[in-house]
């Protein structure tokens, strides 16, 4: 189904022309109506699907067509992170281009006073459009700066990311500002039951829309280590001696992980960057403009970066750790392999990490090669991920076979 199909109003037509968008995917062809017709919608979908479109033509078409205060904010968006906030506002310019009266301002931290200024002056003029994430925009409400009595739209992107953040009771915080006859739209990956409940407070009689977790592209190279921990080091340096330094992710899901990985990896003299949450906006925005330039060979990078950026030209992600579930493996190395590309995944699987990289297995429907550790780093566990690996048989098993059998307590 094409764009022109909807019943999106001309001026948004005319930038999504210009920008050589003429087919829907699924998920906007699911959504748009259902938000035109003026329904709260449950969206499940990936990173990558869509979805920032999918909510936000139809919401820039009603605004454009009037009826709305001028002096008020009409929709409030929550992003959980710096990099979705600025992505999302980056897309709210291309499609509202040709819409002159509909203004917008992005609102995250991590910024100078003066850009403080400047969200606070957008806030207290009533911004059409507020993109914003939970912490910050809680801070221009703790000293008078946002009226949200007005709000016609509130959207929730990566709202399983937000909780798994700790944004709950932020995000209730501000829902109790808002009107209770806004149109609210959540968009999540995942349903676990937290966001089942958070769907039950926040929609009214909500339009589901799912669309099924895409496989990653068969041209991924998927492998994988089965490891101890203490050789996961030993696994980066043997790769980067061999294969061809560039464009490489390593993720991990623990921040001081993060900085451990990186701070040895600079031991190797490998020319890395780290991102994460404790670094500062203006660290971060240096951190990925030298990665996209080619002035850093290798990013850590805790899962900030696994959604919602887009950086074309990968070749190789490295799971130091098995993700939490296989959604989160397919957002990791989905940053490899884009454009018609090849690239690589490698995953490091522990003896505590075999159950959860079997559940992707399962996922994938198909076995992930194991490759075989370098001779100079001994043998590594077998592969048997028969059942969950309880915390006592962690502390029973450590024991056995010397210190490479080990759990290194520094990265529990």
């Amino acid at each position: 189904m094409q764009f022109e199909e909807t019943n999106l109003n001309d001026n948004i037509l005319d930038a999504l022309y210009d920008m050589h968008f003429e087919d829907m995917t699924p998920i906007q062809e699911r959504c748009i109506p259902e938000i035109l017709n003026q329904h709260d919608v449950m969206g499940i979908a990936q990173t990558g699907t869509g979805k920032t479109a999918a909510y936000l033509l139809p919401i820039l078409s009603m605004l454009d067509d009037g009826g709305f205060p001028d002096d008020a904010i009409n929709c409030l968006i929550m992003a959980p992170t710096r990099e979705l906030a600025q992505q999302i506002d980056q897309a709210m310019q291309g499609f509202g281009y040709y819409l002159d009266n509909v203004g917008s301002v992005a609102v995250y931290g991590g910024n100078d006073g003066s850009r403080y200024d400047q969200e606070q002056r957008s806030l207290r003029m009533g911004a059409d459009v507020v993109i914003a994430t939970p912490g910050r925009l809680l801070s221009h409400i703790k000293v008078g700066n946002v009226d949200l009595s007005r709000v016609s739209f509130f959207v929730l992107d990566e709202a399983d990311r937000m909780l798994d953040m700790g944004f709950s009771d932020d995000i209730m915080q501000i829902a109790s500002l808002l009107p209770k006859t806004r149109q609210t739209v959540m968009f999540s990956a995942t349903m676990p039951d937290k966001i089942q409940q958070l769907a039950k407070n926040m929609l009214h009689n909500p339009v589901m829309v799912k669309i099924a977790v895409s496989r990653p592209a068969e041209k991924i190279q998927q492998s994988a280590f089965v490891c101890y921990e203490p050789q996961k080091l030993g696994i980066i340096k043997h790769l980067f001696s061999t294969d061809q330094l560039q464009r490489v992710i390593i993720f991990s899901g623990k921040k001081d992980k993060v900085k451990d990985i990186n701070r040895e990896l600079r031991r190797m003299n490998i020319n890395c960057a780290q991102m994460h949450s404790d670094l500062s906006q203006q660290e971060r925005d240096e951190v990925m403009l030298a990665f996209k330039a080619g002035q850093v060979d290798v990013l850590v990078a805790t899962d900030i970066v696994s959604r919602g950026i887009d950086i074309d030209d990968i070749r190789m992600v490295i799971n130091y750790d098995v993700p939490r579930d296989p959604e989160d493996y397919v957002h990791r190395i989905g940053r490899t392999a884009r454009a018609d590309r090849d690239g690589a995944a490698i995953t490091f699987v522990s003896e505590n990490d075999m159950y959860s990289f079997r559940q992707i297995e399962k996922f994938l429907g198909k076995e992930v090669e194991k490759r075989p550790l370098p001779d100079q780093l001994g043998e590594g566990p077998a592969y048997e991920p028969k059942h969950r690996t309880s915390r006592a048989s962690r502390y029973c098993h450590r024991g056995r076979g010397g210190k490479n059998h080990r759990r290194n307590k520094g990265n529990k």
